[in-house]
């Protein structure tokens, strides 16, 4: 039987946007902030899939995808996540990747709105949510840098993600 992986496609980001986003302020007793290389931006979680589901994923990774110009927006609570917006309409780039792993037989797309954004630490155990945020990023725009198929090892000290397949993003000019 094949070694099962716990796999997601993510949208990369540019090495100066996770900077600026690892850099911000967050309140470590109440959140544990998401280490700087993993921030992205999640386009699909495929969960467990046998290692050989790579192979029926990487056309769809390695087909030619564009994406808009994007732009940091407000701080969300998600839930128990801590989340920047990005401000773009990615949805034709997510329901085209969403639409070739459903027909690649190794995905359910789900039901809910997709809704671009970055998650940037998780609530704490045994931790309320405070009820406002007033942390604030400064408005950067930029490109996506690429579509990566990852797969996420959990460890104690939170996930590692290893990239399986990459492909440069185009761009959409406006």
């Amino acid at each position: 039987m094949p070694a099962v992986q716990r796999l997601f496609v993510a949208l990369d980001l540019p090495d100066g946007i996770r900077a600026t986003l690892a850099a911000a302020p967050i309140d470590r007793a109440t959140w544990r902030p998401i280490p700087e290389p993993n921030l992205h931006v999640t386009l699909a979680f495929l969960g467990n899939r046998p290692e050989t589901d790579v192979d029926l994923i990487r056309p769809v990774i390695e087909a030619e995808h564009a994406a808009p110009p994007l732009a940091l927006g407000r701080i969300l609570t998600l839930k128990r996540v801590l989340a920047a917006e990005i401000r773009a309409d990615l949805s034709a780039l997510q329901a085209r990747i969403a639409t070739g792993l459903h027909q690649a037989g190794v995905y359910t797309p789900e039901t809910r709105p997709f809704r671009p954004h970055v998650t940037l630490a998780r609530l704490r155990p045994r931790t309320k949510p405070p009820r406002r945020i007033t942390l604030t990023l400064e408005p950067r725009s930029f490109h996506g840098e690429s579509v990566t198929l990852y797969a996420s090892r959990l460890h104690p000290d939170g996930a590692r993600y290893e990239a399986l397949v990459t492909s440069r993003l185009g761009y959409i000019q406006p």
